[in-house]
């Protein structure tokens, strides 16, 4: 239950202590993981002081137990060692201090280890946290490379002279950081995320020599993987050697299998790229000389043909063409109006033929009357009628003296 307490009616120090130590006692004996930091075995002392912390967090506690407790695994468990303790909580009211009283020390062995790594591994790539779409590529050329690694470590030497023997003029900011021990999972990730938090960091190295299981267990821890898997600047991991597989090589950007190797990866070789550089000019050189050379023959061939070296040619030839192309209009003219004349003077022949004046010029006349009308019969006239006469040379003028009798009558005189 909460306690009540006001400015007026305040809880001294020595009860709050109580209650807490009540409250602790409530909570029983329970099984706790950790690794051993300290180990005190004072000569002649009946009791075991250790201090057990969270390798993920900077958090630890201190455990006593009976040396009889302590001597049955006091073989294979020292400082480093990754242990379970089944322990009952403990509250020191005067100095206010809480432990753990350990009633027996199991160490985790190898294999047990393996296998918290295994399901660990099955658990956070179920959720996604090592799938290849999530992997960023690194870029060709990095400006400031961020370096986590172990004070004046191998690492640290094999990365930044491989580097600088490749690119002379790269730049590292480099975090020194523990790499092994209780210490080395929350300095890992505060230096990842400072680098992370840096603009002009382009790519994080995170390395590491070789070393046992227990060594590279910090680089599998699930705080770091996550930590590595959340940055937003693309981080290579070379932790170890070509065998050596931990959890951050999966959440890593790009794994590489030693230190050197990362150099190798990150930093790109300048006298290969000048090779590189060369080699391209020289396909460019190539490729621009073989198009002048095509274009210069091309030129060549040109100049070579007929209507380049005597281009009026075309002229002539289309002069000869348009020449015969007169000839031929005229004659097909000619014939037309050959055919035209000739069929003219047929049809003049023709209508001169049966032209009346032709009848006329024969010695025949055409009687009209004074309306115009030709006379074709003689009851069409009468007794002393007046009629126009037209002949070949012109015309005149008739009466008719009495009318005809018939067909057979002879025509009045005039």
């Amino acid at each position: 239950m909460a306690v009540s307490t006001s400015p007026e009616t305040p809880l001294p120090v020595g009860e709050v202590s109580r209650l807490i130590g009540g409250w602790i006692d409530r909570l029983g004996a329970v099984w706790v993981e950790g690794q051993i930091t300290q180990l005190s075995r004072r000569p002649g002392a009946g009791v075991v002081f250790l201090t057990l912390r969270d390798p993920s967090y900077d958090i630890s506690v201190s455990v006593t137990c009976y040396r009889q407790v302590f001597d049955k695994v006091a073989d294979v468990v020292g400082e480093g060692a990754r242990v379970v303790v089944h322990a009952k909580p403990e509250w020191y009211a005067p100095r206010g201090q809480l432990s753990l009283r350990a009633a027996e020390i199991k160490p985790v062995g190898v294999g047990e280890l393996l296998a918290r790594l295994e399901q660990l591994k099955k658990a956070l790539a179920a959720e996604g946290l090592f799938a290849a779409d999530r992997k960023r590529s690194l870029p060709f050329l990095p400006q400031l490379i961020g370096l986590v690694c172990g004070r004046a470590s191998a690492a640290e030497r094999d990365v930044l002279e491989n580097a600088r023997h490749r690119w002379p003029a790269v730049r590292f900011e480099v975090r020194n950081v523990p790499v092994q021990g209780v210490h080395a999972v929350p300095k890992v990730i505060e230096a990842v995320q400072e680098l992370d938090a840096l603009p002009e960091v382009d790519v994080i190295i995170v390395a590491r020599g070789g070393g046992s299981v227990e060594d590279l267990l910090p680089f599998s821890d699930e705080q770091l993987v996550r930590a590595v898997g959340a940055a937003r600047t693309p981080v290579v991991s070379a932790i170890g050697h070509e065998p050596d597989s931990p959890l951050l090589d999966l959440v890593a950007d790009l794994r590489a299998s030693t230190p050197t190797d990362a150099a190798k990866k990150v930093v790109p070789d300048v006298r290969e790229e000048l090779a590189r550089v060369q080699q391209l000019r020289d396909r460019a050189r190539r490729a621009v000389t073989g198009f002048v050379e095509r274009e210069e023959r091309g030129l060549a061939a040109a100049l070579h043909r007929p209507s380049i070296q005597r281009p009026q040619r075309m002229v002539e030839e289309r002069e000869e063409q348009i020449t015969a192309l007169l000839e031929r209009g005229r004659r097909t003219l000619g014939h037309l109006l050959d055919r035209a004349d000739s069929e003219l003077t047929h049809t003049l022949a023709r209508v001169v033929a049966l032209s009346p004046k032709a009848t006329l010029e024969r010695g025949y006349a055409v009687l009209q009357k004074p309306d115009g009308a030709a006379v074709r019969s003689p009851e069409e006239v009468g007794a002393d009628e007046e009629l126009r006469a037209r002949v070949a040379e012109g015309e005149f003028r008739v009466r008719v003296a009495d009318r005809p009798k018939g067909p057979g009558a002879v025509a009045p005189r005039a």
